[in-house]
């Protein structure tokens, strides 16, 4: 150890001590000895206490990248995955450009990226992903965080990780409202309309194989398909999550015809999808998303899409905060409701 000073003693618990400084890593604590305000033991305990909560803190600063923030850092590049009309979520106005909660929600996390990367620049690449490709997407690295409508499903947990819940669904059906279905049961013997890949198709295909329902099951792409699907009288219902419904009937060329009906069949916990075994990419999104619940951000983000007038057609959902979107929002935790 390089400096002036007579060495008081032996090195002690990895800090090397002289007798006017020491010195903890890169760390250096200058010892000012002032008689009688403290012996000499109290005050070293007390700098040594600190100096370690000092390297704790630079350590952690400094943990090198892995993973998903590395190949960001390296490549200057982050791709996100969005939907093109999951209204009010995730979907592309007029202009092409990605708006809706989960995209004002991502681009928190964007920007805690672009600090953390040190790439106040960073190139934003937007990626369109469907229910079938949007967790092969996320698996071969083509999508580095998929900012969607996913469903935080442990039977998923196999393939992806799933960031903290943002938002809670229930499944339920749209359907004209004149057409006489007012619940599930009222389906025997009609054709339903759901999108591939989730969960409201894996629930309506029990449904109908269970309960012998004689139904005829048409497995849309996206919501777009499901919607035209429903208005064209091919189905005489949708089956999907209650407030993505609700963003259907909002499209619909005459809103008040429709209705949303039927016993809530599941609740969906929706999460953003990043690649499993990477806790360094998973806690940098976490962090910002319980940051907006703890500081009531993610209210007045809330309240901009879902209770005030949103694009295309400036309609409000009026689709006031559940009690259990307010549980979620006061303990935030990354659990599937299955």
């Amino acid at each position: 150890m390089s400096g002036a000073g007579r060495r008081l003693g032996p090195r002690h618990h990895g800090f090397n001590i002289c007798c006017n400084y020491f010195v903890f890593g890169n760390i250096r604590i200058t010892l000012r000895l002032q008689r009688p305000a403290m012996n000499f033991p109290s005050r070293l305990t007390a700098l040594l206490v600190t100096a370690g909560a000092l390297a704790a803190g630079t350590a952690h600063a400094a943990e090198p990248l892995s993973g998903t923030l590395e190949k960001i850092r390296q490549t200057n590049l982050i791709s996100i995955g969005h939907r093109e009309t999951s209204v009010p979520f995730s979907y592309v106005d007029a202009s092409g450009k990605v708006i809706g909660f989960s995209q004002d929600l991502c681009d928190r996390v964007i920007a805690a990226v672009k600090a953390r990367t040190g790439k106040p620049d960073l190139q934003v690449r937007f990626i369109p992903v469907t229910s079938q490709n949007r967790i092969p997407l996320v698996q071969n690295g083509t999508v580095d965080l998929e900012c969607g409508v996913t469903t935080n499903l442990a039977a998923r947990h196999a393939q992806v990780a799933f960031s903290t819940t943002f938002f809670v669904a229930t499944t339920r059906l749209l359907t004209r409202t004149q057409s006489g279905i007012r619940d599930f049961p009222d389906l025997a013997g009609k054709t339903v309309v759901t999108n591939q890949g989730t969960t409201s198709e894996r629930l309506l295909r029990k449904m109908n194989e269970e309960k012998k329902m004689n139904m005829q099951i048409i497995s849309a792409k996206d919501y777009g398909e499901g919607r035209l699907t429903l208005e064209s009288g091919r189905a005489a219902a949708y089956m999907m999550d209650d407030v993505l419904l609700a963003g259907v009937r909002q499209l619909a060329a005459k809103p008040a015809d429709w209705r949303i009906v039927g016993t809530p069949q599941s609740s969906e916990a929706y999460g953003f999808m990043l690649r499993k075994d990477d806790p360094q990419f998973k806690a940098l999104v976490d962090g910002v998303l319980v940051q907006l619940m703890k500081r009531g951000e993610i209210d007045a983000l809330y309240d901009k899409w879902f209770m005030k007038p949103v694009p295309p057609k400036g309609l409000s959902f009026d689709f006031p905060m559940s009690d259990v979107i307010k549980a979620r929002y006061a303990s935030p935790n990354d659990l599937a409701l299955e």
